[in-house]
C-alpha cells in the first residue's frame, strides 16, 4: 500500500471527483455517501467520485453539474470517458459507502433513509451507463476510508465500524 515518492496523492471531500492516470492516489472519507471508483487496467487511467445525495431536488436548466449528487457525478465521469476516448466497458469499477451513521436517524423514521437510497442509486447507475461492477463495499455501520491507486488499480477499505 506505500506509494512512491512521486505520487500525487488527491483526497476527495464530498461532492468531488477526481479523474487522471499514472502515479495518482485518491483517497476518501465516507459515511452514507457513495464512492464509485473506475479503472481502466489497459491504459491505467481511472477515478473516484464522492457524492451525497442520488439526485438534485430541483435542477433548472443551465445548472452546472454538481458532484454531491450521484446523477450529476455520473454525468462527469461520462465527459471525462468521452475526453479519453473510453467507453464504460472498458472499467472496473467499484462501489463504496453508505454506511449508517446514526441509531435512529429522524429521517429513517420518516421512511427516507439516505445510505440505503445512495446505494440503490448507484447500483442503478452503473447499469443504466453500462459499467460492470467488479466489486462493493456497501451499507453496514460506521464510516470507511477508501484508496485508489491509479498505477494499479489497487483499492483498500479501511472500516471504523460505529455501535448504533
Amino acid at each position: 500500500m506505500k506509494a512512491a515518492l512521486d505520487a500525487l496523492e488527491i483526497f476527495l471531500q464530498p461532492g468531488d471527483l477526481y479523474f487522471g492516470e499514472g502515479k495518482t492516489r485518491i483517497r476518501t472519507l465516507l459515511g452514507s455517501c457513495v464512492a464509485i471508483t473506475l479503472w481502466h487496467p489497459q491504459r491505467q487511467i481511472g477515478g473516484m467520485c464522492h457524492y451525497m445525495l442520488p439526485q438534485r431536488p430541483r435542477p433548472k436548466p443551465g445548472d452546472e453539474m454538481d458532484g454531491r449528487y450521484a446523477e450529476d457525478a455520473m454525468q462527469m465521469f461520462m465527459r471525462e470517458l468521452r475526453r479519453s476516448k473510453s467507453k464504460p466497458s472498458d472499467y472496473q469499477v467499484k462501489l463504496f459507502g453508505g454506511g449508517s451513521m446514526f441509531a435512529q436517524p429522524s429521517h429513517a423514521r420518516a421512511g427516507m433513509n439516505i445510505s440505503q437510497k445512495n446505494v440503490e442509486f448507484g447500483r442503478a447507475l452503473m447499469t443504466q451507463y453500462g459499467f460492470k461492477t467488479h466489486g462493493e463495499d456497501l451499507g453496514g455501520n460506521g464510516h470507511r476510508n477508501v484508496i485508489l491507486d491509479l498505477w494499479s488499480g489497487d483499492v483498500w477499505v479501511k472500516h471504523a465500524v460505529k455501535n448504533v
